[in-house]
């Protein structure tokens, strides 16, 4: 497992680049109005669709949450994008025997208040089409052995292009509880109830 080794300056840097290069390469970017608990960490669950998903989270972590961004990513990839450890990344190898240590390690980060965590749930790069997002059990195992209040969110980010040669992101935020409130069969069925929600909602954006 790669540990994070985020460096806040270089993190604020980073957040303001991309939100320049973001605003450049889409259209729109419209979050659903969210307010996070206050005292409160934050564990997004976001579908896992495009390059662009952590960049998401980044954004999100930043500009809405307001909190310190961490984000769970494969092993094999950080390794050969190692910049990012220095902006939150940190590794996980499903199925390896270090794998649980990274679910710990996720766990402890959100024993801080002012940390989010991104976790892409789904474990695989899924259509954003899809009516139905698999949660990994090792979710369950991760939320198990957090400590402190955590916010669980459930992120649906969705695209759409209308008039525009550029796509629009539609970011739809739905609060899922505090960490140790809802039973992890519950928390599936309402992941899922809320991303069938947002593909409902997004025949009616505004564009």
């Amino acid at each position: 497992m790669i540990p994070a080794r985020r460096n806040k300056i270089l993190s604020n840097m980073f957040a303001r680049y991309m939100r320049y290069r973001m605003n450049k390469a889409f259209n729109r970017i419209v979050i659903t109005p969210f307010t996070p608990k206050p005292g409160h960490s934050v564990l997004l669950l976001c579908n896992h669709f495009s390059w662009w998903d952590g960049f998401f989270g980044n954004y999100l972590a930043y500009w809405t949450m307001k909190r310190y961004l961490y984000i769970m990513m494969q092993h094999d990839h950080l390794e050969k994008r190692m910049l990012f450890n220095l902006f939150g990344g940190f590794s996980i190898e499903r199925g390896s025997r270090g794998m649980i240590k990274s679910l710990w390690y996720a766990a402890d980060l959100l024993n801080n208040p002012e940390n989010l965590v991104v976790v892409f749930p789904q474990g695989q790069l899924v259509s954003n089409h899809t009516t139905h997002i698999s949660v990994e059990k090792g979710i369950e195992r991760l939320i198990k052995h957090i400590k402190g209040p955590c916010q669980i969110v459930y992120c649906a980010t969705l695209i759409d292009y209308f008039e525009s040669l550029k796509p629009s992101a539609f970011i739809h935020l739905f609060d899922c509880g505090a960490a140790g409130e809802v039973p992890f069969e519950e928390l599936v069925s309402n992941i899922n109830n809320y991303h069938a929600q947002a593909l409902k909602d997004q025949i009616n954006v505004e564009h």
